[in-house]
Order: C-alpha cells, then structure tokens, then sequence
C-alpha cells in the first residue's frame, strides 16, 4: 500500500486555513522545499484545492477538520474503521465479511474508486464530503434485505433534521436530496447463500462542501454547506450521529421489518404527489407518485390505476 503520511501530515498542518511558506514546512517533515511542491502537487489530484503565493507560502482555499479515528470512537460502540485515502469504503467491507463484526463502520477522506448505483463513479475529493459504509449481517437472509435502502434514507434524512436542518428529502430508492437536488446517495450490496444469513454492506455519499469546477457531475446537486449556509461543518459529529441513527435503524428493521418506516419515508418524499417517470430498460411508465407500499415499491397511479413498481434497475425521473 502507497505510503501517504507526508501528504497527511502536510494536509493536517494547512487545515487551519492560514499560509505555510514550503520552507516552514520542509523543516517540519524534514524534506525539501521542492520536495514539498511534489507532495501539494499530489494532493492537488486528490481534488483539494492549495493556493500558492509567493512569499506566503501554501494555503487550502477553504479549512477543514480532518476526520479523528479516536474522537469518533470514543462516541460509538461500533468498531469503526477510519482509512484516509481508500478505493472505495464498500469494496473494504466486502472484501471483510467473514472477519467483520456486524455492525462494523469503515469512513474516508477520499476515495479513489468511489461508486454509486449500477457501477456509475462517485466523485470523492478530499476531505470536502462524506464517504461512510457499515456492514450488517442480517439472520433473516437477503430476501429480508429487500427496502434497506430505503430504511437508510429515512435514517439519514431524521438524522439531518434532528440536527436541526430543514427540507432534506428522499428520492426513491437511494438518494436524498433538497430542492430538487442530489445531496447524498446510498449504495447497498450484498453476498450471501440461499438459507442463510446476508452479508449486507450499507454505503453513503453526501456532498458536505464540494465545488465541482471540472463539471464532471451530469445532474443537479448541492452540499450540506449550501443547506445550511455554512460551510464550517463538523464531519466527526455527523459521523457519530450517523453510526448511531444506522444501528437503531437497522436494529429495528431486523425487528420489524418496513413497516416502521412507510409513514415515515412517504412523510420525506421528494416526489410525492408529483408527475414522474420510471425507466426501466428500453421501457417508460408516467404517472402521479403515491409514496412507497409495505414492501418498499414505489406507488405509480397510471392510467390503468394505482401501480407498485420494486427492482434495482428502474430509475426514477421528474416529469414536469
């Protein structure tokens, strides 16, 4: 594995924002100054904006708290795992499935391999979002698994708005969004044998204070620092708050399965009640979206009446 403590400890100094001249912090880490100019390249590519100015130094376009593996360990009673620089927090987990306690929670500052719904690549600049997966072993078997997605997104989006933060909704079946953007998504994969217990793993992204200047996202989407204003955000809090709304929610759907959570994602839908389209392959259906059912189908009222539509491979689209 790559060894990435220069680049770290140069990232862990420029965080407070001010300016750090190469030489400062060649004599910090020992190294030269042209040295230095390698690594800030280096860093550059992970997509963390450094400005240079001659005879000031080196200073990150915006400050920020780097994630502490300790802090967030000391809040939780899951084990957590806290990788900087990873592929991807999910392919971790997966890769570790008969060694992992259930429960077990893997964050990144950057990921080199992120992905979303169906292979699709999920952008993962340094330290300016959330990258977050937890395995689950779920005893009632991957048929049980069916809606989990689902249950995550109302976890996420209660977690939001008990910190009091307003208007984040969800996009069946994986994303949450506000205004009519993408603020997060949520991948779940999964491996297992007929009869016997799944091995889930639960992957989100969100968007905490992203700037994408080389246009590489092809849909609408905004940050949490754009919900609310700030861009000052506390990410080892969200982290412990998210661990924790995750295990109690997926506590009570090994319990009780989705029939707490109907009510409570229909309350956060997106596109309740409004003209939509689902694409399925070559196929389209439109209608008025009516919320989720029992089974976590998306309710579709046609022409031909009022339609539940479940599968990995539909995807869901305004229609107005």
């Amino acid at each position: 594995m790559k060894d990435h403590s220069v680049k770290l400890s140069l990232l862990n100094t420029l965080s407070d924002g001010v300016f750090h001249s190469g030489e400062s912090l060649g004599q910090q880490l020992g190294i030269t100054r042209a040295a230095i100019s390698k690594h800030i390249q280096g860093i550059q590519e992970w997509g963390v904006d450094i400005f240079r100015v001659q005879g000031k130094g080196y200073q990150l376009a915006q400050p920020f708290i780097m994630l502490s593996h300790d802090l967030i360990q000391s809040q939780v009673s899951n084990p957590v795992e806290l990788h900087p620089i990873i592929d991807s927090t999910n392919q971790f987990l997966l890769d570790r499935t008969e060694t992992l306690a259930s429960g077990t929670v893997c964050v990144a500052e950057y990921q080199s391999q992120g992905r979303g719904r169906r292979g699709r690549q999920w952008v993962s600049p340094f330290g300016t979002n959330l990258y977050f997966s937890i395995f689950w072993r779920l005893e009632a078997g991957m048929a049980a698994a069916m809606g989990l997605s689902l249950v995550v997104g109302v976890a996420i989006a209660e977690a939001i708005e008990s910190l009091g933060i307003e208007g984040v909704k969800l996009k069946w079946p994986n994303d949450l969004y506000h205004n009519d953007k993408k603020l997060a998504g949520i991948l779940v994969e999964m491996s297992g044998q007929a009869g016997g217990a799944a091995n889930l793993v639960i992957g989100m992204g969100m968007n905490l204070a992203m700037q994408d200047k080389k246009g590489t996202i092809d849909q609408p989407w905004t940050s949490l620092a754009e919900v609310i204003g700030n861009d000052q955000l506390d990410r080892n809090q969200l982290v412990v708050s998210f661990i924790k709304t995750l295990d109690k929610a997926l506590k009570n759907y090994e319990v009780h399965g989705m029939q707490d959570f109907v009510t409570r994602w229909n309350r956060l839908d997106n596109f309740l009640d409004r003209p939509i389209r689902l694409i399925m392959g070559n196929n389209e259906v439109t209608g008025i979206e009516r919320g989720i059912d029992s089974h976590g189908g998306v309710l579709l009222e046609t022409n031909e009446g009022l339609k539940s539509f479940i599968g990995g491979e539909i995807s869901l689209r305004r229609n107005d």
